[in-house]
C-alpha cells in the first residue's frame, strides 16, 4: 500500500503547554485531547503532500496550509524533529492513562511506544536510505506526483507549486548522502550508478520535451477532468497545461540531472557491499528496523526461529499436496494451468467475486456507511514499470473514503490467479477494505485523527498478506466450482509455494543483514530453492538495498496468525473469523504488543461483565 514517505524532516513542533495541567484531577483527557490534536495540526500545516494525501478538505479539520512546498532535510530540521519527539513523549508520560476513555487510553499507548521507537532510531539516522535503488525517493515521488488528485482550482495551484519546490527537496536529499559519505554509510557504486540512471529514465527528457511524459499525460487528463465539471476555464486550463510543462522542463529535469550528477560524485566512497551487519552498528540498527517495521513482540532470535519453523512446517504440507496432485492426474503440478483458462480476467469483476466470498467472515462496509465504495484500477505507467511493486493501493484521505484507486504493474503482474490474489491484497479484504473499514470506523468513534500519522506497516501488510491467503481458498472454491479438483489442488499448492517464498526471503533477509551471511551464502539459498541464477541475484540485491521489506509483510502475517490463534483460545466457543476480524479492524492500524495487550483486556473486561 502506497502511503507517503515521511522521510524529511520529521514532525515540526508545536506549542508549549502549560506543565501545571498535567497535575490537575481530571483534566487529564481534555489536555491529551488538546496536545494530540495539536501535533496533528502542526504536523500537517507545513507539510503540503502530507497533508493533501491525509484529507481532502483540511479547513474542516482547522488546518490552514502555511507552506505549499516540500519539506526541505537540513541538520537543524532534523534535530529540532528529534528534540520535538523527546519533548512530547515527556509531557505525554506525564499524563495518567487510567483517567482516559478506552480508546483514549490505546491512542495513548500506542503514541508512547511510538515516539519511544522512533526516540530509539536516533542514533541510526545516517543508517536510513531515502534514495534506494529499490524503492527511493527518486522514484516515489513522480508516483505522488503523478496520483495527486485534482479537486479544485486551490489544487492545482498547491500541485504546481509542490513542483516547483522539487529542486530544494531533491537537494536536501543529496546533502544527507554527503552526510552518509562522510560517515562511510554510502551505497555502492553500483548502487549509485543504478539511482543515476532511474533519475534519468524517470524525467525522461525527450519525453518532456514532446509533451508525452506521465507527469504531462496525468496532469492534462485531471485538468480535463476539473474543466468538464466547469471549475476551470478553457483560458485556465490552457495556463496551468503551459506551468507545469514550464516547472517539469525548467525546474524538476535540472533538478533530478543535478541528484544524478552529486551522485556521481559521491560514487565510490562507500565502504561496504553486503548485510548491514558489515556496518559499525549495523546489527542494532537492522533490529531496531524490524521492530519499526513489524511492530511484532518478538526478538531477532524470536523472529528467526519462528521463521524457521514455519518454513519446515510448510514445506512439508507442501510435499504432501504434491502428492496428492500426482495420485489425482498422474503428472507433477503444473502452475501454468492456473493463468490459463482461469475463470475471471476482468479486474472489477475478480472484485466483485472477492467481495461477494469475503461475505460470510468479514463485517459488512454497509453497517458503517450508506455510500458505496468506488475503486478505479489503472495500470501504472510504463516508465515506472520498472520501479514499482506488481500493485499498490492509493490510500484515500480520511475525510474522502469512497473514492479509492488500485494501481497494477502489468509487467510484472499476470493474468489467472495471481491477478486475482493480488487484487485480495490490494482490494477485499485486503488494503482498501482494511483502511476503509477502520477509518470509518474510527470517525464514527470520533477517535482522535493523530494515529493518522502512525505508522505500522507489520499490521497493515500483514493483513493484506492474511486476506491474500484466504484468497487462494477463494480462487479454490471457484476452480472447484468449475468440476476441477485438479485445479483446486493446485491452487491450494500455488499457496504454500507462495507461502515458502516469502518465508525463505524473510530468513534470507534476517541473515543477511543480522547473522552475517555473505553473498554467496543468499545465492546458493536461493538457487537450492529452484531459483535461476538472474532471478537470484536479483533476489539478493533486493534484500540487500530494501532490509526488512520481507518482514513487513511476513512476520506480520505470523503475527496475525498468532493474535488469531489467541483469540481462539480465549473465547472458545464463541470465537468465529467474523468476530476476530471485527476485533483487528476496529482496533486499527497498531503495533502487536499492543494489539495483545488490546486483546487479553477485552477477556477480562468480559469476564467482568459475565459475573
Amino acid at each position: 500500500m502506497k502511503k507517503i514517505k515521511r522521510f524529511l524532516p520529521g514532525l515540526l513542533a508545536v506549542p508549549l503547554l502549560l506543565s501545571i495541567v498535567f497535575v490537575c484531577h481530571g483534566f487529564d483527557s481534555f489536555f491529551f485531547h488538546r496536545m494530540t490534536n495539536a501535533y496533528f495540526t502542526r504536523s500537517l500545516e507545513n507539510d503540503a503532500l502530507t497533508l493533501h494525501f491525509t484529507l481532502a478538505d483540511p479547513e474542516s479539520y482547522g488546518i490552514a496550509l502555511k507552506n505549499a512546498a516540500l519539506p526541505v532535510y537540513s541538520k537543524e530540521a532534523s534535530l529540532a524533529s528529534a528534540e520535538f519527539a523527546q519533548d512530547f513523549l515527556d509531557r505525554l508520560l506525564r499524563i495518567n492513562p487510567d483517567r482516559l476513555k478506552d480508546q483514549d487510553r490505546y491512542t495513548y499507548d500506542l503514541l508512547c511506544s511510538f515516539l519511544e521507537c522512533r526516540i530509539a532510531g536516533e542514533e541510526f539516522a545516517c543508517y536510513e536510505e531515502p534514495l534506494s535503488p529499490s524503492s527511493g525517493m527518486q522514484s516515489e515521488l513522480p508516483i505522488l506526483f503523478a496520483e495527486y488528485t485534482l479537486r479544485s482550482r486551490e489544487d492545482v495551484d498547491t500541485y504546481l507549486s509542490l513542483l516547483e519546490s522539487v529542486p530544494p527537496y531533491l537537494q536536501g536529499l543529496a546533502d544527507f548522502e554527503a552526510e552518509k559519505a562522510q560517515a562511510g554509510l554510502f551505497m555502492t557504486a553500483a548502487d549509485a550508478q543504478n539511482v543515476i540512471s532511474q533519475c534519468d529514465r524517470i524525467m525522461d527528457e525527450t519525453a518532456l520535451h514532446a509533451g508525452s511524459h506521465f507527469l504531462q499525460v496525468t496532469f492534462a487528463n485531471r485538468l480535463e477532468a476539473l474543466y468538464d465539471e466547469k471549475l476551470l476555464s478553457a483560458e485556465e486550463k490552457a495556463f496551468y497545461l503551459t506551468e507545469n510543462d514550464r516547472i517539469l522542463t525548467t525546474a524538476v529535469l535540472p533538478a533530478y540531472q543535478k541528484l544524478g550528477d552529486d551522485m556521481l560524485l559521491l560514487s565510490g566512497t562507500g565502504q561496504y557491499d553486503g548485510g548491514l551487519w558489515e556496518t559499525p552498528k549495523g546489527r542494532e540498527y537492522y533490529a531496531w528496523l524490524v521492530d519499526r517495521t513489524t511492530g511484532s513482540m518478538l526478538d531477532m532470535d524470536g523472529i528467526y526461529t519462528i521463521l524457521q519453523k514455519t518454513f519446515q512446517k510448510k514445506f512439508a504440507e507442501f510435499k504432501a499436496l504434491c502428492n496428492r496432485y500426482r495420485e489425482l492426474t498422474g503428472n507433477a503440478p503444473d502452475f501454468s494451468l492456473l493463468s490459463e483458462g482461469f475463470p475471471l480476467s476482468d479486474p472489477t469483476a475478480i472484485l466483485s467475486d472477492l467481495q461477494s466470498r469475503m461475505e460470510e467472515d468479514f463485517p459488512s462496509l454497509a453497517a458503517l456507511s450508506s455510500e458505496s465504495i468506488s475503486c478505479t484500477i489503472k495500470d501504472v505507467d510504463a516508465a515506472l514499470e520498472l520501479y514499482t511493486s506488481p500493485a499498490f493501493y492509493m490510500t484515500p484521505p480520511i475525510d474522502d473514503l469512497y473514492h479509492n484507486t488500485i494501481c497494477l504493474n502489468r509487467a510484472s503482474t499476470s493474468d489467472g490467479l495471481e491477478l486475482y490474489t493480488t487484487l485480495a491484497h490490494e482490494g477485499y479484504p485486503g488494503h482498501l477494505y482494511q483502511t476503509v473499514y477502520s477509518s470509518l470506523y474510527a470517525s464514527a468513534q470520533k477517535e482522535l485523527p493523530i494515529r493518522e500519522l502512525l505508522s505500522y506497516g507489520g499490521y497493515v501488510e500483514g493483513w493484506a498478506y492474511y486476506t491474500e491467503q484466504l484468497s487462494y481458498d477463494y480462487a479454490a472454491d471457484l476452480l472447484g466450482s468449475a468440476d476441477s479438483r485438479s485445479a483446486a489442488i493446485l491452487c491450494c499448492l500455488a499457496s504454500v509455494q507462495r507461502d515458502l517464498q516469502i518465508n525463505l526471503f524473510s530468513l534470507l533477509d534476517v541473515s543477511l543483514h543480522y547473522y552475517g551471511a555473505s553473498r554467496e551464502d543468499i545465492l546458493r539459498s536461493l538457487t537450492s530453492f529452484g531459483l535461476p541464477e538472474e532471478s537470484a541475484e536479483r533476489i539478493y540485491h533486493y534484500l540487500r538495498t530494501a532490509p526488512a521489506t520481507y518482514l513487513k509483510y511476513y512476520v506480520g502475517y505470523l503475527e496475525m496468525t498468532a493474535l488469531k490463534n489467541r483469540a481462539k483460545q480465549q473465547w472458545g466457543e464463541d470465537f468465529t473469523p467474523l468476530r476476530f476480524h471485527r476485533f483487528v479492524l476496529e482496533a486499527g492500524p497498531s503495533d502487536f504488543t499492543n494489539l495483545t495487550k488490546r486483546l487479553k483486556e477485552g477477556h477480562i473486561s468480559e469476564r467482568r461483565m459475565a459475573s
